[in-house]
């Protein structure tokens, strides 16, 4: 993903941020949360998703939802990257 988490300069489907993908014919929709619901930059997280979604060839509309549930907690992160970020006890 082109897609960072400005705070960790890390991509978002790196950070386990990104919960689902759904394609049906050229529209995708994508499930993600944030790292807290306060994260200052949210709005400019879900607008990147979106627009990185949008041109990828063949979308003709891509939407993103914010969920909060199930609330991201680090055990998202797959354990190869919580091991570069030292993370992994």
């Amino acid at each position: 993903s082109k897609v960072q988490d400005p705070d960790l300069h890390m991509a978002i489907t790196d950070l386990g941020l990104v919960y689902e993908v759904n394609i049906e014919g050229s529209n995708v929709s994508v499930d993600m949360t944030l790292t807290s619901p306060g994260c200052p930059y949210g709005p400019m997280m879900v607008e990147d998703a979106r627009k990185a979604v949008a041109e990828i060839p063949g979308v003709e509309e891509a939407r993103i939802n914010l969920v909060w549930d199930p609330p991201w907690t680090i055990e998202r992160i797959p354990p190869e990257v919580r091991l570069d970020l030292g993370l992994d006890y």
